[in-house]
């Protein structure tokens, strides 16, 4: 029906397809806006005026952080929400409805009003009313103006006007509901596109925050929450730029800054500063540093970090990584002087590089490597980089065929970072050679399993030796009417070797060189026998004997062999029944000896357990191989056992032990317990403590008893708020080791941590405390925002 003014009203039935056309497609233009200019990491805006019910629901997770050190990941994303804006295909058809659609024939404009819908895809916009002008292009949406994009967020604003075939736009009252809880708020914005198609976006007084608003007062300040009086993304630069931004905590502005520059959220990965980092330290005095993130392609990047301190020279740190569509490297490392302060006793220059890289070559192998050196153990205490005596590098090759064959060819590397280390003396290793095949089960249930092995150490000072080797092992169990478990185990070395120098190490012989051929073979029969019985309700008991006969050829002390891969030594449970009870080959055990041991355990029905098991071997012969002090130096062993108690889900306790056979001294204790204290009203909270004592070992420097306790708790007292502390305390040297403590609060919006660290390590060999031995740290995270840290050593 058409009026005197030329105005056409038409119900929703009966809309036409040209002007559902027109109609729709002026007002999903809307649709077409840009990811408002506000994202993780970044300066985002906030709920203000905005209640709880308008918010709704369905928010999407994942907001990432592009400029933050992510893995190098491919372009995408959602909108405001995951980096980029989500894409839709402009020629899907449009859906549009409303109560009522009018067109006015004289002025060539549509109007619809009453629950205006349209959408296109999984992109939906409602507005109270809508205008279309086709002479103009100028599309208006009044009202109640919602924007609901496909990844969950909404946006709303009291009015939206586009023109210039909907190539610009201005929003008033926007307000937004964003990933991870974001809410955005802005006076008004407004898109324009220039030269090129790019599209720049105005937003202004804009505020951000992801806290949840008070139930009780949805319009009393947040937490936090981040303001600017004008929010730009330009589309040219990718780029996102703040005037006059503040930080309010409470309501209370606490931070200013009068320009900020962030990546755009549909750039995955953008080149930039990252969050600086300040502190305080008695080797370099006051320092700050300042990240400068590199986006140097889709597959890799690299984080520069100088330090700039008061009392120390210009430190550079860096970390660089990359993907390959094969594998990945990773590279850490810094540069260095060190000036001699704090009685390090070093002066010059150092650095550092902790490295490492996995390829895949194809199905069945894969190659890997990994470097690791500094200039010294003082250099890496000084600045807080990971110290240990030694560093290990290695590059390695390792195939895979099925779960029976294996192959692996390394070569090894160490520095030595002890002053007391003989650099000469180091060993390099290359190749190291290892092949294993299980060759099968046969017709009895029996196990074959062979291996093949060589390797070359070279020394500059000392032995260097070459050495190639094979080993066969076979085991077949079987049980008998008593229900006693049998098991037949053999074993066969076979090796040969090729040394210099033996004259220049210790605990060999005085041959300068040697080429010789050994072998060993040990043959054992296992026996044990589980007795088991009910004890009711209390969940049942076992007994179980376990005796095993090993008998084979003496092998004598071998002092005309060397020895590689089994100097360190250590006789536990673990390796009361090995057939070779060396951790290596160079070393073969050998004559009769008969391994017992008595295992005891109670099992409850709610899971828990008291296990406990006594063992010890006796020898034949007075053959002298293992040296004094390991246990097994003479021809009844010390006592070996482990105890392990954990009635409940809430307590348990391990305890290994190692007792002199004659005089039951303590030669090993080693204990860990851990409690839940849920039981006395303290969810969330753990007790660990422990206790550590160990004979000297003529292989450890220093040679000394060692004592040590060790304990720590760590609870959550509230929700929101954890807590945990611990120390080491040395009994033999009567000092302390480390001690330790933290607290922090975390609610869905932000975090505030504090740690305390504090190491009494010293170098023993000149009595030096080495340097920034206490650390105290700050660190305070605006979630979606980003993180602030302080740092005291």
């Amino acid at each position: 029906m058409t009026d005197v003014t030329g105005r056409k009203r038409i119900g929703p039935a009966s809309l036409s397809g040209r002007a559902r056309l027109l109609a729709g497609s002026a007002l999903l233009a809307a649709l077409a806006l840009p990811a408002i200019p506000l994202a993780p990491a970044h300066a985002q805006g906030s709920p203000l005026g905005m209640r709880p019910d308008q918010l709704g629901t369905g928010v999407s997770p994942g907001l990432g952080a592009p400029a933050a050190p992510a893995a190098p990941a491919a372009p995408g994303g959602g909108a405001l929400g995951r980096g980029g804006a989500v894409s839709f295909d402009r020629d899907t058809p449009v859906t549009f409805t409303a109560a009522e659609v009018e067109y006015d024939q004289n002025e060539n404009r549509v109007t619809a009003r009453g629950a205006v819908e349209a959408w296109q895809g999984e992109r939906i916009l409602r507005a109270d009313r809508f205008t279309y002008d086709r002479d103009t292009g100028l599309a208006t949406a009044e009202g109640n103006v919602q924007l609901l994009e496909p990844d969950g967020q909404v946006l709303f604003a009291e009015r939206v006007e586009l023109q210039g075939g909907t190539r610009d736009a201005v929003v008033e009252g926007l307000r937004g509901l964003l990933a991870q809880n974001g809410r955005v708020a802005a006076n008004g914005a407004r898109r324009r596109t220039v030269e090129g198609g790019a599209v720049i976006m105005d937003l202004s007084r804009v505020v951000y925050s992801s806290c949840d608003l008070c139930a009780e007062d949805p319009l009393a300040p947040p937490l936090w929450q981040l303001r600017s009086r004008l929010a730009t993304q330009d589309g040219t630069d990718k780029r996102l730029r703040f005037r006059d931004a503040t930080l309010d905590f409470a309501g209370v502005p606490s931070f200013y800054t009068p320009y900020l520059s962030m990546p755009d959220p549909s750039t995955p990965r953008s080149s930039g500063f990252l969050s600086p980092s300040f502190g305080q330290t008695r080797y370099l005095g006051g320092f700050t540093e300042l990240p400068y993130y590199w986006a140097i392609n889709q597959s890799s990047d690299l984080i520069v970090t100088p330090l700039l301190s008061t009392e120390a020279a210009p430190n550079g740190f860096f970390s660089y990584r990359q993907r390959f569509n094969f594998g990945q490297i990773q590279a850490q490392g810094s540069i260095g002087y060190l000036n001699g302060r704090q009685s390090t006793g070093e002066k010059g220059l150092g650095g550092h590089i902790f490295s490492r890289g996995l390829f895949t070559i194809d199905e069945n192998w894969q190659a890997g490597f990994s470097i690791n050196r500094a200039t010294s153990e003082t250099y890496l205490r000084a600045y807080r980089q990971p110290a240990t005596a030694v560093l290990s590098s290695t590059a390695y090759a390792e195939g895979f065929w099925g779960y029976d064959s294996y192959a692996r060819i390394s070569g090894l590397a160490f520095q030595g970072l002890r002053e007391q280390d003989i650099t000469g003396r180091i060993p390099f290793v290359l190749p190291n050679l290892y092949y294993e095949r299980v060759l099968g089960r046969d017709s009895l249930g029996g196990t074959l399993v062979g291996d093949a092995t060589a390797f070359n150490v070279y020394r500059n000072e000392g032995t260097q030796t070459r050495r190639a080797g094979t080993r066969l092992s076979y085991e077949l169990p079987r049980f008998d009417s008593f229900g006693a478990q049998w098991t037949f185990r053999a074993q066969a070395d076979g090796l040969a070797y090729n040394a210099n120098n033996l004259d220049l190490a210790p605990n060999f012989g005085t041959e300068s060189s040697t080429t010789t051929a050994t072998g060993n073979v040990r043959v054992a029969l296992d026996w044990r026998l589980p007795l088991v019985r009910s004890a009711g309700s209390l969940g049942h008991q076992l007994i179980e004997p376990r005796v095993q006969l090993v008998t084979g050829p003496n092998t004598g002390r071998q002092r005309d062999i060397p020895n590689e891969d089994s100097l360190d030594f250590e006789f536990t449970d673990a390796n009361l029944f090995a057939l070779n009870r060396f951790n290596g080959r160079d070393r073969q055990e050998g004559g009769t000896r008969v391994d017992a041991a008595l295992r005891g355990g109670w099992f409850f029905p709610n899971g828990g357990s008291v296990d406990a098991l006594i063992g010890r071997s006796f020898r034949a012969s007075d053959e002298a191989l293992f040296t004094e002090g390991t246990g097994l130096d003479k021809r009844a062993s010390d006592w070996v056992g482990r105890v392990t108690v954990a009635p409940t889900t809430w307590f348990d306790v391990t305890a290994r032990s190692r007792l002199d056979g004659s005089s039951l001294d303590r030669r090993l204790i080693e204990t860990a317990a851990g409690f839940g204290l849920d039981p006395v009203g303290l969810p969330g909270t753990r007790l660990n403590f422990g206790y550590l004592y160990q004979i000297p070992s003529a292989l450890r420097v220093p040679v000394r008893y060692t004592r040590e306790v060790f304990a720590g708790v760590n609870t959550r007292v509230t929700t929101n708020w954890r807590a945990g502390v611990f120390g080491r305390y040395d009994i033999e040297a009567e000092r302390g080791v480390a001690v330790g403590a933290s607290a922090a609060y975390e609610d869905e919006c932000f975090l505030f941590e504090g740690r305390f660290y504090r190491s009494f390590a010293e170098n023993t060999t000149t009595s030096r405390t080495y340097p920034s031995g206490t650390t105290l740290l700050f660190r305070i995270a605006l979630k979606t925002v980003g993180d602030f840290g302080l740092r005291a050593l």
